[in-house]
């Protein structure tokens, strides 16, 4: 988190008007995700049967509705976080453990939907911007167009630069519409921030998503913690969260699901 922290600062310093545009990426990039993955949830709920979180004004796209501050600032700082759970009454459900399960994932489907669509999208945009020379010469030099869209690992020269915001106007010098480099530069992070944010909630740590589907389907809705045990396993969960372990283990795994689906689109699409 500090080591960010520095980087922007720096960032900051050396081209505030990058800095900008990058930090109005990144928060509308958490804004829409935390927002559309709470609203899933809400609207799943309605769905089956339980109008609580229509009643609650949970259904609106207002960030004031959703947004938890803690949760926020660790998806900005982190990389990953939380919004305010949506209120769920089961009571309403038509059938508990399969209405529950569909609550639970929706969220995670969302962010994996527009994961997908995204990395989808940067892929045709990134055939846009570059000349077919640079295209062509660079799969020739390095067997595939990933590195363009590698935004992981320090083998993404140019993503890392569209991701990071240096070497804009060397970028700019090859492009064909350099403009399009901000459109990728946006679809990139908000693939980033989805992917993120549904490896995260995916995990079996009350009170995540992943508790609720680990619940309803292996555990066949044994488990029911109270309202203590979840405010506990809250704290925990924070906790673990700024000792930078669990950071380290999710980019590992978003890291490799990036690169699969990545690889996959750059098959069908003749750049891999």
């Amino acid at each position: 988190m500090f080591s960010r922290l520095q980087t922007w600062f720096n960032w900051l310093v050396n081209d505030p008007l990058d800095f900008l545009v990058y930090a109005l990426f990144l928060c509308s990039t958490v804004l829409i995700s935390l927002i559309l993955h709470e609203v899933a949830h809400g609207y799943a709920a309605l769905k089956c049967g339980d109008p609580t979180a229509k009643w609650m004004g949970r259904l609106s796209l207002d960030p004031r509705k959703h947004l938890d501050p803690v949760g926020t600032v660790c998806m900005l700082l982190l990389g990953f976080g939380w919004a305010k759970p949506v209120p769920v009454n089961p009571r309403n459900f038509r059938d508990y453990r399969r209405d529950d399960f569909i609550v639970s994932v929706a969220g995670i489907v969302t962010n994996l939907t527009l994961f997908i669509l995204t990395v989808a999208l940067s892929v045709g945009v990134n055939r846009l911007i570059w000349p077919r020379e640079f295209l062509d010469a660079f799969r020739s030099q390095f067997g595939s167009l990933q590195g363009l869209l590698n935004i992981y690992h320090d083998d993404g020269v140019w993503a890392s630069a569209i991701a990071s915001g240096a070497s804009y106007d060397y970028l700019g010098s090859i492009a064909e519409r350099p403009w399009l480099l901000y459109v990728q530069r946006f679809l990139l992070m908000m693939a980033q921030t989805n992917l993120a944010l549904a490896v995260f909630n995916f995990l079996p740590i009350p009170p995540l998503d992943g508790y609720h589907l680990l619940n309803d389907t292996l555990l066949r809705g044994r488990l029911r913690l109270n309202p203590q045990t979840f405010r506990i396993a809250q704290v925990v969960l924070l906790l673990v969260c700024f000792t930078g372990v669990l950071g380290q283990l999710l980019s590992a795994v978003n890291g490799l699901l990036y690169e699969s689906v990545l690889n996959i689109f750059l098959m069908m699409t003749g750049g891999a």
